[in-house]
């Protein structure tokens, strides 16, 4: 069998910002061609994936500037850096910070808004404290021991969530700040002790400072003259491994309408207690950013109030329980108030010891505003009962889609994905192969997902889209002359996994389409150009393809067969 034209997925996903890698490998040798298509999502850190590890991945964000130059943008008042210390890290790209005079201090000017995190690397010198601290505002501050690790003095101001120190080996501490406010600037100082940098001499070490969105100090990015993101950047493709397998996922533009949605502490809470940034259990992406909810009389709840319009409205958020409260049931429930309208519905779920996404969707038949209530567990007459909740979303749609993160006061919005190869080799005698999962793809619009033809359009074009007739909704696959006629009836594909096969030969203009290793639908064309450009669309729902290959012959009817075989 002669090697594909383009490949994507399988075992050979590649993927960078703006990009998504197909291949060909030559016939004669090993070697692989690139074709790259251009990716699209949007200019915003807004998406999310499950890694390789099973965990949530976001885009981080370092907004500092010369996050480990601290002679250059950063300021200095009675006090001077020497760079080429030994680092936490083995390295010599520690500084000493000596200051001159009381309240000697370095300071860099950055803008952050909502909830974020400022962190520095410290060690102690001839002073033994850190004091960091965020200004103007609520001026969240800490105080920070490097002789023994601990905690001292910090902000008892309401923006003011939480300060962390970490101990990284060798005396080296990291050590942070995390606020819910916006600041202009972000200053270190060598403290003579808790609550007091009064003295006019005395140094300590430091390094990698960072400023970033969340609730916890995530892994060091090093920035120069401009900030440097890290993780799952704007408009990479996410190669998502829900269930353990990678695949492209691409989805709608969706809004995340919950502020705030990993900090809680603005939600009115009846029965319970929260405690934000917990340390008895790792989150869905593995940090400890999760709330800790715990019971502290019968029939506890946790609910917002949000604004919406009347269109169909989902409501998920990841959950697991603890000790006694595992195997009981807890409930989501809306209700409505004010000019919004509807029934008030609730759904039923079993707390286990797992990270679990429950979803819940209503439809007001006004706009207004609905309340979104968690009863954990529901009507427990147990007090000290303890579950876990991380990843609030509120969405209008009929079903959830990945994790929009929210740090702001306001909503935040994921563009929808959108890959397209404009392929400079024609096709005439064509074979289409892919593999995807038809309940794992649902579609909003008549837009298709997979589109490869000779434009944008419908016609000219194979195509696979959401079926809008049939409960569950599968895909429907579809091959269009340019007048837009059918070539051949459209085929549903079963529910589940499928693997499907289009061929089409130039020559005798016969084209038929295999699912699963049986021949299902075949035809004659009277009206076909060449096939040049590739598009796999998130704009008409959400999109899960496992790979994609084309061929520029058409294989024989045996060779899709075996192809297309589960």
């Amino acid at each position: 069998m002669s090697s594909a034209s383009l490949q994507l997925g399988g075992d050979n996903w590649a993927a960078k910002d703006g990009n998504l890698l197909g291949y060909q490998r030559s016939a004669s040798s090993s070697i692989h061609i690139p074709h790259e298509f251009t990716f699209t999502r949007g200019s915003n850190l807004a998406a999310t994936r499950v890694a390789a590890n099973g965990l949530i991945e976001k885009g981080r964000e370092n907004l500092l500037l010369q996050s480990n130059q601290f002679d250059t943008t950063w300021v200095s008042v009675t006090a001077s850096v020497t760079s080429g210390q030994s680092g936490y890290d083995g390295s010599n790209d520690a500084w000493l910070l000596s200051k001159s005079a009381a309240s000697g201090r370095i300071y860099q000017n950055a803008s952050v808004s909502g909830v974020a995190t400022y962190s520095v690397y410290a060690k102690s010198n001839d002073l033994d404290w850190l004091f960091i601290i965020g200004t103007p505002s609520s001026y969240p501050e800490a105080y920070f021991n490097l002789s023994n690790g601990t905690i001292g003095n910090t902000s008892n101001h309401q923006n003011f969530i939480g300060a962390n120190i970490e101990d990284v080996g060798n005396g080296w501490y990291r050590c942070s700040i995390t606020f819910n406010d916006s600041l202009g600037q972000f200053r270190i100082y060598p403290a003579d002790g808790n609550n007091d940098f009064s003295g006019t001499s005395g140094s300590i070490y430091i390094q990698d400072a960072q400023l970033e969105q969340g609730l916890v100090a995530t892994d060091y990015i090093e920035t120069g003259a401009t900030t440097v993101q890290a993780g799952l950047l704007e408009n990479e493709p996410r190669i998502d491994y829900t269930g353990g397998t990678g695949s492209l996922l691409l989805e709608p533009s969706r809004t995340n309408l919950v502020p705030y949605s990993e900090y809680l502490n603005d939600w009115t809470k009846i029965g319970l207690s929260i405690e934000t940034n917990t340390s008895n259990t790792l989150s869905p992406e593995g940090l400890y950013n999760a709330t800790k909810l715990t019971s502290t009389t019968a029939d506890p709840n946790i609910y917002k109030m949000i604004s919406v319009t009347a269109t169909e409205t989902t409501f998920s958020f990841y959950i697991k329980g603890e000790g006694s409260s595992i195997g009981k049931t807890s409930r989501v429930l809306f209700w409505y108030i004010g000019t919004a309208t509807g029934s008030t519905t609730s759904h039923n779920f079993t707390l286990t010891s797992e990270w679990q996404r429950i979803s819940f969707s209503t439809t007001p038949t006004s706009s207004g505003t609905i309340g979104f209530r968690i009863d954990t567990p529901a009507d427990s007459a147990d007090v000290g009962e303890t579950a876990y909740i991380y990843g609030v979303q509120i969405e209008e749609g009929s079903y959830p889609t990945s994790y929009i993160p929210n740090h702001s006061g306001g909503s935040v919005t994921r563009a929808a994905d959108d890959a397209t190869l404009e392929y400079s080799n024609n096709f005439n005698d064509i074979t289409i192969l892919t593999e995807v999962n038809s309940l794992d793809v649902i579609r909003d619009t008549s837009q298709q997902n997979l589109h490869i033809g000779n434009d944008y359009s419908q016609g000219g074009a194979f195509f696979l889209r959401r079926s809008s007739s049939t409960s569950p909704k599968t895909l429907v696959a579809f091959f269009k002359n340019n007048d837009n006629s059918d070539v051949f009836s459209p085929y549903e594909l079963p529910e589940g996994d499928s693997k499907v096969a289009l061929k089409y030969n130039s020559t005798s203009n016969a084209c038929k389409l295999f699912v699963d290793g049986s021949e299902v639908r075949s035809g004659t064309a009277t009206d076909i150009t060449e096939f040049d450009t590739f598009r796999l669309i998130g704009q008409g729902g959400k999109f899960n393809s496992k790979q994609l290959e084309v061929f520029n012959t058409a294989l024989s009817d045996a060779q899709c067969i075996t192809r297309t075989t589960l």
